[in-house]
């Protein structure tokens, strides 16, 4: 949770950012990054071997897994994974592959069983992925070790009710990758919410162009003018950049607004608050990108991410995700989709989300072009430049073709906990 002297510095620079008439003293200029990153099946391939092998990932909530012996079967990052809760109440993730032939071991997308039994053959594994039965047992050497040939695990740690995974034995653990957002997320009670809405639908469009919609407020004004404009001021954003490629933005209401009367975006009356929710998270759009694919405002009512999940090169999974507090009797709430029966699953994007995907398809067809050369970033548009650096460096620099890589020009000293932009303020030169 944010201490009383860092909010009043986020409000001052938030101001700050207001009347400034240029990007601040020593801000690096941005260089045009190489327009192949969003068309080439090369670096595609690099991100998919590098990014999503690497990363931590959001993989589901425990409410789909409620109890031991429940499980689910998990795709979104490629090789089939299921994710188990264990007659122990660990909650645990392994490749959905038998250690005999190679079948999956879960068929259905959910169940419940407190063994996990291979079809074909009928290997047997407790929920902690032991192997514990195989039929016919004889007809193997004497020698033949059960005891490691158990499921292949696959990183798996939770954040509250949240559970991520990945496929990275050496990687960092969770708390680490999230570095300083775990104290920052401490206030949205990741540990009391609930899934309230799940939804998927599939956007033509590079997972890069749809998710870098959300990762600025320059379009804003032109895109939302509606339903975003009245609550974002665009000019008094503030963005800051982490370590391990997460960032934030915080923006207030336009000053003629009174957010806390104005819920274009959070809940109408009579839904539960978050009473951990301090002072910006009311009053402000607070906006994170979690590092590779999940964008989230975090507000006193909801823990709502956005997960773009790529599918191919011109392709994209969006997972639109609603968790808040109880909400017992009354109808779940769900921020990003409204009912339709038109569509397959009987539910349509909000209209926030159809405006920001709207030229999703259009993009990735005029990027086609012989046109699109390079891609020019304003200072607004910073988070998106770091995102590409970080996304290099994961790929390691030496990975990544001379003309498809972009140059590191923000260096540490405007990543958190650093930012020149204090004593800027501070001094007025």
């Amino acid at each position: 949770m944010l201490e009383d002297a860092e909010v009043a510095r986020l409000k001052a620079l938030m101001e700050w950012e207001g009347r400034r008439t240029a990007p601040p003293k020593g801000f690096p200029k941005l260089p045009d990054m190489p327009a192949a990153r969003y068309t080439s099946e090369e670096y595609f391939a690099l991100e998919q071997q590098h990014i999503f092998r690497k990363s931590w990932l959001f993989a589901g909530h425990i409410d789909e897994i409620p109890e031991p012996g429940c499980y689910m079967r998990w795709h979104n990052a490629g090789d089939p994974i299921v994710i188990v809760h264990g007659m122990d109440g660990v909650v645990r993730a392994f490749y959905n592959t038998c250690r005999h032939r190679g079948a999956p071991v879960v068929t259905q997308d959910r169940g419940k069983s407190s063994r996990l039994m291979c079809g074909y053959h009928n290997w047997t594994y407790k929920t902690d992925g032991s192997l514990v039965g195989v039929p016919e047992r004889q007809d193997f050497p004497a020698d033949f070790d059960l005891s490691c040939r158990g499921l292949i695990p696959v990183r798996c740690e939770m954040l509250g009710n949240v559970i991520f995974v990945n496929f990275d034995d050496e990687a960092m653990p969770l708390t680490e990758w999230l570095g300083p957002l775990m104290n920052e997320w401490d206030e949205f009670a990741f540990d009391r919410v609930r899934l309230a809405a799940r939804h998927s639908f599939e956007l033509k469009c590079n997972w890069k162009v749809a998710m870098e919609a959300n990762m600025e407020v320059y379009h804003v004004p032109f895109i939302h003018p509606d339903t975003v404009a009245p609550l974002v001021d665009s000019k008094r954003n503030l963005n800051t950049i982490y370590p391990n490629g997460h960032a934030r933005m915080l923006a207030p209401a336009p000053r003629q607004t009174d957010r806390e009367h104005v819920r274009a975006i959070d809940s109408p009356p009579g839904w539960q608050q978050i009473e951990t929710v301090g002072e910006l998270g009311r009053t402000c759009t607070q906006s994170y990108t979690l590092f590779p694919n999940w964008v989230s405002p975090l507000s006193n009512y909801f823990v709502p991410p956005l997960v773009f999940w790529p599918t191919s090169l011109g392709t994209t999974r969006l997972e639109l995700v609603t968790m808040a507090l109880d909400w017992g009797d009354a109808p779940a709430p769900d921020l990003w989709t409204v009912p339709d029966d038109s569509q397959p699953n009987g539910r349509q994007m909000s209209p926030i989300i159809l405006e920001d995907t709207q030229f999703g398809e259009a993009i990735q067809h005029s990027m086609q072009s012989a046109a699109f050369k390079s891609v020019p970033l304003s200072y607004q548009e910073a988070r998106i430049y770091s995102f590409h650096q970080t996304l290099d460096r994961m790929i390691g620099i030496e990975n990544v073709p001379d003309g498809l890589r972009v140059e590191p020009v923000i260096d540490e000293r405007w990543v958190w906990p650093n930012d020149p932009r204090v004593e800027e303020m501070a001094t007025g030169v």
